[in-house]
């Protein structure tokens, strides 16, 4: 068997793949589809984002650095139960995968709902949180490594930056328009209303899956082992996990940044992050496969670094969600990118286990950036938490000229 990461020329991972067409939908249609449940779905976590350390400082009373955790703790499950997502879709199906991870959300919003009781004492009302919050990562970890799996199943691997630019616009989306309805949700119904409303989306994707096809498996080929399919992908992952720092330094503490300065709208920075984020799926998501991943991560590397140092400089609020929609600019592509990158590297197989763990060191940045930054902001103050996000994503950038010059070098080497 040849290694994960050199898959030889007649390998199924290199010639096309004809996207399977039977069934009630024709495959695009179908993965529309799939995006759909994936957005409402995923608006059970952008309702979330803003109001986990919102409720966390203010009705319980903790600190910035157990605000973070509480956001954190959901990405650090995902990086636990990624090579369990992963090695369920290549082996059980992706539609599996998908629909006990929207099972994993609905459980994980009615546990955080208790958080919110009135009668809870602050840590005990935390902890119940945390629980809440681990089940929900768990539940992304499932869904997104299903969907993508199921995509890429459906329309075949030669248009993977195509399904991983549409399952990013849909998260995303979700974050764009989760973050201004949570706080919404929160102002009017509390915490416990919040997270009702959250437990209710996820189930309505359960619906919209139940009678949909899934994709065939590759029962019985050989696989190596977890941890030697992430090693083959360890550095394109590292370029994922560095500019998601800058994403999730938005997510925990762009609003608290706002009140903490004194100024409105504090909810519209998850807004204006994915407004400029979906809008780069819409226009160029079809790049990486017509140019190459790593061309265009670099271009959107150089662009998050930019909309980062201006978060970290602004002097007022328009400056501030100016930079929030540069990162959501830059941060766009770069997932699909190395994707599709990753795709390439690794047989049919594999690509379940593959994409998981490659997804994994973009939650370990969501996962420990809320934390360690919730420490820094309690030190330094909101603002520099970015000035750490900008330096991320420049060693990004970094990382991704290398692997585009060992890339060159060795496609002159083979001609």
């Amino acid at each position: 068997m040849s290694h994960p990461s050199t898959p030889s020329a007649s390998s199924p991972a290199s010639a096309p793949a004809s996207a399977p067409t039977s069934g009630r939908h024709p495959a695009q249609g179908r993965l529309l589809l799939l995006a759909a449940v994936l957005f409402i779905s995923y608006l059970c976590v952008g309702m979330s984002l803003p109001v986990v350390p919102v409720f966390v400082t203010g009705r319980l009373g903790l600190g910035n650095a157990w605000a973070g955790l509480g956001v954190g703790i959901a990405f650090l499950a995902t990086v636990a139960t990624r090579a369990h997502a992963g090695n369920l879709s290549d082996r059980r199906g992706a539609k599996p995968a998908v629909a006990r991870g929207l099972l994993f959300y609905v459980a994980g919003a009615l546990v955080s709902l208790f958080a919110g009781l009135p009668f809870l004492a602050p840590w005990t009302g935390f902890a119940v949180l945390l629980a809440g919050r681990l089940l929900i990562g768990l539940g992304e970890s499932l869904v997104a490594v299903g969907v993508i799996g199921w995509g890429i199943g459906l329309v075949g691997p030669a248009r993977s930056g195509h399904v991983l630019a549409l399952v990013g616009a849909a998260i995303y989306g979700a974050l764009a328009v989760g973050g201004p309805i949570g706080l919404a949700l929160f102002a009017r119904f509390g915490f416990a209303g919040t997270m009702a409303f959250g437990a209710a989306l996820p189930a309505l994707g359960l619906l919209a899956i139940w009678r949909l096809d899934g994709v065939p498996v590759h029962a019985g080929a050989q696989r190596p082992s977890f941890w030697r399919v992430v090693g083959s992908i360890g550095w394109h992952g590292a370029v994922v996990c560095l500019q998601g720092i800058g994403f999730a330094a938005i997510g925990a503490f762009f609003a608290l940044h706002f009140l903490d300065r004194g100024w409105g709208h504090a909810g519209l920075g998850l807004t204006a992050f994915g407004s400029g984020f979906v809008l780069v799926r819409v226009l160029f998501g079809h790049l990486p496969d017509r140019v190459g991943g790593l061309p265009v991560a670099i271009g959107s590397l150089v662009v998050e670094t930019l909309g980062q140092a201006l978060i970290w400089r602004a002097d007022g609020p328009v400056l501030a969600l100016a930079g929030a929609f540069l990162t959501g600019l830059g941060c766009s592509m770069i997932f699909p990118a190395m994707g599709r990158e990753v795709v390439r590297l690794v047989q049919p197989h594999l690509r379940g286990a593959a994409l998981g763990g490659f997804s994994a060191f973009q939650d370990i940045a969501y996962g420990l950036t809320g934390p360690l930054a919730g420490l820094l902001a309690d030190r330094a103050g909101y603002g520099n938490v970015f000035l750490v996000g900008t330096g991320s994503a420049g060693l990004g950038l970094l990382v991704a000229l290398f692997l585009r010059r060992a890339q060159r070098r060795d496609g002159a080497g083979r001609s």
